[in-house]
């Protein structure tokens, strides 16, 4: 578990769960930076209120709701409180969410979920069982309480994704300076060269980008290579190693846009991945974790479980949001 001051989290997979990453954390000046997921974002806010920016404004998530983001949407995150947000969170592929969908819902296409914030505090509950599972190495019950929590979801909040389709000259423009940039990740070229080997103006070219990716080339740039990153690191490169190969100037440099996206460094990123290629088991004690480290206590009140009681509903956050 990473851990800064009072924040921390844990960013891992399961075995058992394959193609889901895991995420368990409290932050309270964290800031996320505009970036995608490959996967979808099921994040269950167990106390305090997480902000992010997404489609055409600020959205807000208060205790007992979940924020659902779905795969290459690019979003935010903030603490929305002074006090930050604690939250678990899963992240099915959307080759497990597709499948669960066709077995479970009447969904045809490609499944999504319709609107960012939905207040559900039974399903927050069950999100925060699926992480204990995990914890306990209780694979029946972990596989069990996915698919319950997608189904109810996508029973609840779900809908068909729209296909994207190039069609104009400025997407079609967009897509192929995508592919000249993820060729040359580590030594792209400035906008005003990518431009002129594409046939347009740099300003066309950024109208483009940002009108078929939702973001300027260089801040896609960024989250294609801490996405590239991260196979790096799944496959043992070192994070160092791993930096350069995907073109940024350092590992500090690799380390700070890594946290501002994935939530975690990415060398606390790679050992989780190495103990769960062990087998390793996840509960620790809190106080006296492996090593002297801080850990994990398994049981009774543990940091992921969402707490019982009173939520104040995400509504209401979004109407009264000019008091934050």
């Amino acid at each position: 578990m990473a851990e800064t001051g009072r924040e921390r989290a844990r960013h891992w997979q399961y075995d058992e769960l394959p193609g889901v990453d895991l995420l368990r954390a409290r932050y309270i000046r964290k800031t996320f930076v505009r970036h995608t997921h490959e996967h979808f974002v099921i994040a269950a806010i167990a106390d305090g209120v997480e902000v992010f920016h997404h489609g055409d404004g600020d959205q807000y998530a208060g205790a007992g709701s979940l924020a659902l983001v779905n795969p290459d949407t690019p979003h935010t995150g903030r603490a929305g409180v002074p006090e930050g947000w604690r939250y678990g969170a899963v992240y099915p592929s959307p080759e497990v969410v597709g499948a669960i969908a066709a077995e479970t819902t009447t969904l045809r296409g490609t499944p999504g979920f319709v609107t960012p914030v939905l207040d559900d505090p039974y399903t927050v509950r069950l999100v925060h069982r699926v992480l204990r599972a995990t914890d306990e190495g209780n694979a029946l019950a972990a596989d069990t309480l996915l698919k319950v929590v997608v189904t109810r979801l996508l029973r609840r909040n779900g809908g068909n994704l729209p296909r994207r389709e190039v069609r104009t000259a400025g997407a079609r423009t967009a897509a192929r300076a995508r592919a000249l940039l993820e060729e040359r990740m580590a030594a792209p070229p400035t906008l005003q060269r990518l431009a002129a080997e594409l046939g347009t103006s740099p300003f066309a070219l950024l109208r483009a980008f940002r009108d078929a990716y939702g973001m300027p080339p260089h801040t896609w740039l960024t989250d294609a290579r801490v996405r590239r990153a991260r196979r790096l690191l799944d496959a043992g490169t070192a994070p160092s190693q791993a930096a350069v190969e995907v073109g940024f100037t350092d590992q500090p440099h690799l380390n700070r846009h890594f946290s501002r996206m994935i939530g975690v460094p990415p060398g606390a990123y790679q050992r989780e991945r190495l103990n769960a290629g062990r087998n390793e088991p996840a509960g620790r004690n809190e106080q006296t974790g492996r090593n002297g480290t801080p850990g994990l206590r398994s049981g009774r009140k543990n940091v992921q479980d969402a707490p019982p009681g009173l939520v104040l509903p995400s509504g209401v956050w979004q109407q009264n949001r000019q008091w934050q």
